[in-house]
Parts: C-alpha cells; sequence; structure tokens
C-alpha cells in the first residue's frame, strides 16, 4: 500500500516541550485492540487530553484552539517505552505529518518513518528555538524541506540540517512502501538477473 508524497512542508506547530514522552502516553495500551491504522488518532495523548468523565483538559495544548497545523514539536527523548505501532499510526491518523524532537527513540522512529510519518531530530539548542518562537507567537511557521534535508523557522529564517535513511527519504518522496520501492528498482534487478 503506497503512502502519502512527503517532500516538503509549511505550517504552524503544535508545541508539546516535555521530555521522555513515552508510547504509553502517546497511545494507552486499552486502545490496541484495532488491527487497522484508522480511529487511533481519536485517542492520542487520550489520558492527557481528557479527564475520566472523558471532558477535555482545557490546559492541554491539543484542545487548544489557538495551536494547530501538521508538525507536532516535542521534547527531547520521544516515543521511548514499548515497540508499539499504533504510536506512529495515532500520530498520524490525527493529521501530523511530522514530529521534531532532539532525540526520538529507535523503534518509534523506524515505526514513524515504515508509516510515512516524517521525524526530524534537531539539536537542543534548535528545539529550543522553535519553541521559544511559538511560545512568542502561536502561529509561528516552521518549514520541513525532506528532499534537502532541512528544517527552518520561517519568522527568522534560521535553519538546521537533518538527516534521514536515505532508502526512507526515497519511500516517502515517492510515496512507496516497501514493495513499491522494489517494484521502482525492477529493471536494475532484471538487468541484474541477465547478468
Amino acid at each position: 500500500m503506497a503512502t502519502k508524497i512527503f517532500k516538503h512542508i509549511q505550517t504552524s506547530v503544535v508545541p508539546l516541550p516535555i521530555e521522555n514522552i513515552d508510547t504509553d502516553q502517546i497511545i494507552p495500551a486499552r486502545f490496541l485492540k484495532a488491527t487497522t491504522r484508522e480511529g487511533f488518532g481519536n485517542n492520542l495523548f487520550r489520558d492527557w487530553r481528557f479527564d475520566e468523565n472523558d471532558n477535555p483538559k482545557q490546559d492541554f495544548v491539543l484542545n487548544n484552539p489557538n495551536y494547530s497545523g501538521k508538525i507536532l514539536v516535542a521534547g527531547k527523548n520521544f516515543g521511548c517505552g514499548s515497540s508499539r505501532e499504533h504510536a506512529a499510526w495515532a500520530i498520524a491518523d490525527y493529521g501530523f505529518d511530522a514530529v521534531v524532537s532532539s532525540f526520538f527513540a529507535d523503534i518509534f522512529k523506524g515505526n514513524a518513518l515504515n508509516n510515512g510519518l516524517l521525524t526530524v531530530q534537531v539539536s537542543d539548542e534548535f528545539l529550543k528555538k522553535i519553541f521559544d518562537a511559538v511560545f512568542a507567537d502561536e502561529h509561528a511557521v516552521v518549514e520541513i524541506d525532506l528532499v534537502d534535508q532541512f528544517i527552518k523557522i520561517v519568522a527568522t529564517g534560521e535553519t538546521e540540517s537533518f538527516e534521514v535513511n536515505p532508502y526512507k527519504k526515497a519511500c516517502m518522496t515517492n510515496g512507496y512502501d516497501d514493495i513499491d520501492y522494489i517494484l521502482s528498482k525492477k529493471e536494475l534487478i532484471q538487468e541484474f538477473e541477465e547478468r
């Protein structure tokens, strides 16, 4: 199943300056019963977003109408904990195209990239600059260019480059899943077999 093409995005962001956010906070275990990727966004950060009576907690950023956008900016060590792929599903299903942090847990990072959710790892200093920009202006815009591998705070023009697995970059910029990628190399494979 092909994923959507991701090359470039410019959008306001949702700031979540909390460190060590684990996958159980992203999507609590009690919501892991479904086997398809749809619907998990409804329970993204469920225990932080809602109280025990399912009322939205007004002080949580996803319930704040002043913040919106396709990029989630989170504190250091995002996605630690269990290896549940559902965490990436929930973030993407909620509507985010990318997550920015100064460190990602390896398994979460792999799951995210496998599901078309870009993880952009920046320095601690640049992460602070993003938070500062967003808290100074709730509508501050961040640009992510996957092709040239940079992230920019549009208001200040400050940029930083980021690393991404070349294979996953090729998949995301072309909208490929693993099978699509192999099929895109069909001619090369045939040439190799003929040799």
